[in-house]
């Protein structure tokens, strides 16, 4: 019953209501539609037959259906899809590295290179703390 070039109109989707071409036959419950739809699988439950039919070759491209369409004087809205805006890229976190200042310092300090004198401290010479013990004479309240 659906072969190539028959006219359909749409009865069921998001293109309900718009004329459109079968381009192939995929199975029996499947062909591939274009038109005024979108150039789609489609269920053949969801086209309605018309008695008009287009004389093109199996698997047309949307330009040539396109001038069949003008020929027939039905209009077709040529749409482009959306571009998509690209989506930012996700920046790794860095560990922070130590500022320039940190790291001329370490070059000096590399560039000088100085044996470091060990100083061994005795308990002799280090001072100890004085802690005075203050004497603080509390006055008892006699008994009288």
């Amino acid at each position: 019953m659906f072969e190539v070039g028959n006219i359909c109109i749409k009865i069921a989707g998001r293109d309900s209501g718009l004329k459109c071409v079968i381009v192939e036959v995929l199975d029996d419950n499947f062909v591939l539609i274009d038109g005024q739809t979108r150039r789609r699988k489609c269920n053949v439950k969801h086209l309605e037959p018309l008695k008009d039919s287009i004389k093109i070759k199996n698997k047309v491209s949307h330009s040539e259906i396109v001038s069949e369409f003008k020929k027939l004087k039905i209009d077709i809205k040529e749409t482009k899809p959306k571009k998509t805006p690209e989506r930012p890229k996700k920046s790794k976190k860095v560990k922070m590295k130590p500022s320039n200042e940190k790291k001329a310092s370490k070059e000096k300090t590399a560039t000088k290179e100085k044996p470091k004198k060990e100083v061994v401290k005795k308990k002799a010479d280090t001072p100890k703390p004085s802690f005075e013990k203050k004497e603080i004479k509390e006055e008892k309240p006699s008994k009288k």
